[in-house]
């Protein structure tokens, strides 16, 4: 069974930073296409950011781009998200989560929805305040 853990999260001000990361067990880790989500109280899942396999291409949901890096270590079998300027807007719980069958690529638009995501981590709060 995969399992994903995410930590990191925490209560920042405005313009602060903070750094996700997701460790994900077994072997097969540099296989899978990573992706982080979130959901704020009231709202559905949004999708926030995904990297390819090898991590050579990404992909972002627009009201992060130029704020939010995701990455991956592949030898940690772990997947970041580094977080900078943040806003009172980004609070919410934020998943990992891994597509162990990408039926498609990474970037141009690719954002996968959250059903086509196979394995979740259980989330971290992030709360930004002004």
């Amino acid at each position: 069974q995969v399992q994903l853990v995410e930590s990191g999260g925490g209560s920042v001000q405005a313009g602060g930073s903070l750094r996700l990361s997701c460790v994900v067990s077994g072997r097969t880790f540099s296989t899978y296409v990573m992706g982080w989500f979130r959901q704020a109280p009231g709202k559905e899942r949004e999708f926030v950011a995904e990297i390819s396999q090898i991590g050579s291409t990404t992909e972002y949901v627009d009201s992060v781009k130029g704020r939010f890096t995701i990455s991956r270590d592949n030898a940690k079998n772990t997947v970041y998200l580094q977080m900078n300027s943040l806003k009172p807007e980004d609070t919410a719980v934020y998943f990992c989560a891994a597509d162990n069958s990408p039926r498609s690529g990474v970037g141009s638009g690719s954002r996968r929805p959250p059903n086509e995501y196979d394995h979740w981590g259980r989330g971290t709060q992030v709360t930004v305040s002004s």
